[in-house]
This record gives structure tokens, sequence and C-alpha cells, in this order.
């Protein structure tokens, strides 16, 4: 669905983008992850045709970004920051504006506020929907098109729990659908839990690829399990078999609260690799 090879990408004398190379299997949901000013967004403008770049080939679909057409963007959803939101339109005249464009049915604008539970609010003006209404309504409008890939950027940046899990929600079943996902975040959690698929970006380079599991797996250097005992202690044993014999018999008295292996999470691969969290700007 998406295929880089060597990327580059200048403002004036700054290198954004600095010889990146991905692809993306179709029905795959595949996480850009790092902080603000990496890069993430010029990515996704580049990859749909909205923005030149100076060396490298890209193509989205098995075509060159470059010779997009209107039909090929008609497979294409994309939801960026304020993207495609009238704040003094209700929602259903904002997705009614991209449904004549798209000639899509009243009926499919109907049946997607339902899917992302805007139904009871539909005649709500946009200015008044909290943000995780609004993101759900920017959701709507990607949906309604019935995509075969959608660009996701930062969907659920400070929206509460609940708002957020919501979101995911809409996303996994969007890829039970068959549709490939490229998102972007620097929620690392989010990252874990919805991706197939992650490249880790600083400073306009990939620093890291995998599933997030091996990305973890491959950093573990403990290779420890830690058991919290319900008497209060902690335990620290190696992850071998040598502990397999202790592990079964506290098991046996019941003597386990919780069992964990030590190794890291994304963001503390982040931070190894780029000696910054992902709240940092890149500068």
């Amino acid at each position: 669905m998406i295929k880089v090879k060597d990327l580059k990408k200048r403002f004036g004398e700054r290198e954004i983008l600095r010889g990146i190379n991905l692809e993306i299997k179709e029905g795959e949901i595949f996480g850009l992850l790092g902080p603000s000013g990496a890069g993430k967004t010029t990515l996704i403008k580049i990859l749909t045709g909205q923005l030149v770049f100076e060396e490298g080939d890209v193509k989205t679909l098995g075509k060159d970004v470059r010779n997009l057409s209107g039909e090929d963007h008609k497979g294409i959803g994309i939801m960026m920051d304020q993207f495609g939101v009238y704040e003094r339109l209700s929602c259903l005249d904002n997705l009614k504006i991209f449904a004549e464009i798209y000639k899509i049915p009243l009926k499919v604008v109907m049946d997607t506020l339902e899917d992302v539970g805007l139904a009871k609010t539909m005649k709500t003006p946009a200015a008044n929907l909290s943000k995780g209404m609004r993101n759900r309504l920017q959701l709507a409008r990607v949906f309604m098109q019935t995509p075969k890939i959608i660009f996701l950027d930062e969907p659920t940046s400070g929206l509460d729990p609940a708002s957020a899990k919501a979101i995911h929600k809409l996303i996994m079943e969007k890829k039970k659908e068959g549709c490939t996902i490229f998102l972007t975040t620097h929620d690392m959690s989010e990252a874990t839990k919805l991706c197939d698929h992650v490249a880790l970006l600083n400073e306009g380079v990939i620093v890291e690829y995998g599933s997030p599991k091996e990305i973890c797996r491959r950093y573990d250097y403990q290779k420890k399990i830690r058991l919290h005992l319900k008497d209060g202690r902690e335990e620290e044993l190696p992850n071998s078999r040598d502990a397999a014999q202790k592990i079964a018999e506290l098991m046996e008295k019941d003597a386990v609260e919780t069992i964990h292996s030590t190794e890291p999470n994304l963001e503390t691969v982040f931070l190894e690799l780029t000696g910054k969290n992902l709240e940092e700007n890149s500068l």
C-alpha cells in the first residue's frame, strides 16, 4: 500500500526527512512514532501528494504520489488537526459538503454518524463539540469515503482515556474491514495497543522499526522476572530455566500477587536510542 525509498525533504537549509525507507502492507496498522517536530506530519503530506520532495521514490496505493489522480484520492482518507471541519456548520452539514463532492448518498452519511456515535448530536455546530466529539466528526468524514488507506495524525492527542478508547475501537473496526491505517502518535501505549508495526522517527531519521513487542524484546538486556509476593516482598529472578523451580514453588504456595518480565516499553527504548523522551521537541 505504501513504499518509500531514500526519501529526503528540506525546508530551506533544514533537512526534515533524511533518507526514509518504509514498506507498509495492505490491512495493517502502521505507527510512526516520534516527538513533535520529528517529521511525522511532513511525511503524511508527502505520502498523500500534498507536498513535493527533493529526493527519493514514494508510492501510495502502488502509484507514484506525484501522479495521484482525483480517483486515487477517493481511496485515501486523511484526518489531521482541524482538517475538514467548518465551525459554524452542524455535524450533519459538515459531512454533507464532502458527501456532495464525493457523490456519497445521504444514507451513507447518516449511517456513518451512527457508527461514530454522533447520531444524537448531528445538528450540533462543530464549534460546540468537545475535542473527543470533534475527532469523531473528522473520522466520520474519512470513513464515509470507504477509503483503502487512512492517514491519522495524532487522532487521540489531548483526549481523556474514555474518548481515546472510543477512537481506538473505531480504528480497530476499520482494520477488521481490511483498511490499511497509517497512524502518527507520540503515545507509546497507544502504538503498542493498536499497531502491527511501528517506526521510531527522530530528527528525520527512522532509528528503529518492527512490531512493538519485537522492539521491546530487542532492548531487553536485563532478562529478569520480577514477582511481587502477597506478603509485600519483591523477588527478582533470571528469565531462564533456572528460575522455573523457584517460581513453581511460590505459585504452589499461592504466594505470588503479580509477575512481570523486565523488558522495556517503547518509551524507554526511544529514550535509549535518542537521549530524549517523546514530549521533547526535535531541534
